[in-house]
């Protein structure tokens, strides 16, 4: 049974020269919500959101929560629980939860196969989380249900999958391994905990309910018994969608407002920046994605002993509205040859945004979409607190790679920042009717 409880149409109001009023209207197609929000609006509201940088980039998405607040707040939170996010969309190949609006709650998982566990095995294995992401994203009940989200609607929620390097090793599918998927480089900010790193399978799990996400991250870990055992687990969080009658690009912990500078959809060469084209080597991957993970923790504290003037300059950015040093809004375009009185760059030469910037790194963008995470404190005292940074592009070394290597040389937030698990994947293509994620792969 359907654990999501749809809103009735409300009827037309009767034209003026008719007896009897109209019938209500049907529900419209696609993703279902009380707000019918369509793909189109949804795209269009991608003007607002985007990335500051690579680190601080990404909290406002490929797609801002602004979308959900189109009708006001309080439509906003009416509709929490009814939006759907189609597991499979005819209008696009590409997995959700890549392109998806931002959730409230995330959960980032990594599996390696069992020993034992052989290509045919991970083939059954994926065939059996398509399934159940596809019940679940649709808001029904999966068998053997833990009944966590018994009474709660679909919330938004999204699962994406992913292959790690060592995958293609453990299923004797080597030759087919992209080139994209080589090992990232070292560089200098990494202090990186190989067991909270990489890994055979990986999963991104979204909702804008937290019992809703973690409904999913049980059900597919119940999935993968006897076939992959778990590597290492992670919770993140963004703003709720209808937690403020503002809406805006997202802020991160340290307070920026997060994800101004994002390729937008609507761009011309956004696919071709983000999804792997038509002429890849591997045929499996394309219209897929790579994705990039890091978790980022940051130094809260001593960020914050650091004043507002001070914040903005590592930054390059205003903290209240996020718009550049030069001047606008949050959406005006950095002017990045500007100088002040003193003859020096306005922006200054490391502020993050700067060095971030595609005009900077030959014109490399990625699109950022991550979570935020607290887990707890330190021995110190210090929270333990950051970015679940999350990137998509076509190729990682044109990329993610590019971009970090000058961040590397020469950013003035890397100071506050500490690298601390790393992960690439091979995102493939949405599975077609019937079909499971990675099929070509595995079956081809």
């Amino acid at each position: 049974m359907s654990k999501r409880t749809a809103q009735a149409p409300e009827p037309q109001a009767p034209e003026p020269q008719a007896p009897e009023p109209q019938a209500p209207a049907p529900e419209p197609a696609g993703p279902r919500t009380a707000l019918a929000l369509s793909r189109r609006r949804l795209l269009g509201t991608v003007g607002a959101a985007g990335a500051a940088g690579l680190v601080v980039g990404g909290a406002g998405g490929a797609l801002g929560t602004a979308a959900a607040h189109e009708e006001g707040p309080a439509a906003a939170l009416s509709s929490l629980g009814s939006t759907e996010v189609p597991f499979r969309d005819d209008r696009a190949k590409q997995q959700a939860g890549i392109t998806t609006p931002l959730q409230a709650s995330g959960h980032l998982v990594a599996f390696d196969l069992a020993p034992g566990s052989d290509r045919k095995a991970a083939a059954a294995l994926l065939r059996r989380w398509s399934r159940t992401a596809e019940e679940l994203m649709a808001g029904r009940t999966p068998d053997a249900d833990t009944g966590v989200a018994l009474d709660a609607g679909p919330s938004s929620l999204t699962v994406t999958f992913g292959l790690g390097h060592s995958f293609f090793d453990r299923t004797g599918l080597t030759k087919h391994r992209p080139v994209q998927l080589d090992p990232l480089p070292d560089f200098s900010a990494d202090a990186l905990d190989p067991e909270r790193s990489n890994g055979d399978l990986w999963i991104q799990i979204g909702a804008d309910d937290a019992l809703v996400a973690f409904h999913a991250l049980r059900a597919l870990q119940k999935d993968a018994a006897g076939t992959a055992r778990l590597r290492w687990q992670m919770n993140g969080f963004n703003r709720t969608p209808g937690a403020t009658a503002h809406p805006m690009t997202a802020r991160n912990l340290m307070g920026q407002v997060d994800g101004t500078n994002n390729p937008k959809p609507t761009d011309a060469d956004f696919d071709r920046r983000i999804f792997v084209g038509r002429d890849a080597a591997q045929e499996w991957m394309r219209g897929g994605s790579y994705a990039v993970v890091r978790r980022i923790r940051m130094l809260l504290d001593d960020w914050e002993k650091r004043s507002r003037h001070e914040q903005e300059r590592v930054i390059g950015r205003r903290k209240d509205s996020g718009a550049p040093l030069t001047g606008g809004s949050e959406t005006t375009p950095m002017k990045l040859d500007a100088t002040g009185a003193d003859g020096l760059p306005v922006i200054p030469a490391n502020a993050h945004a700067r060095v971030a910037a595609p005009e900077s790194n030959q014109g490399a963008a990625m699109l950022r979409r991550p979570f935020s995470y607290h887990d707890g404190f330190r021995d110190d005292g210090a929270p333990d607190a950051g970015l679940l940074f999350i990137c998509w592009q076509a190729d990682p070394l044109r990329a993610f790679t590019q971009i970090q290597r000058k961040l590397d040389r020469g950013d003035a937030l890397s100071p506050f920042l500490r690298h601390e698990a790393s992960g690439l994947y091979a995102v493939p293509p949405a599975a077609v009717p019937g079909g499971y994620v990675g099929q070509p792969l595995l079956e081809g």
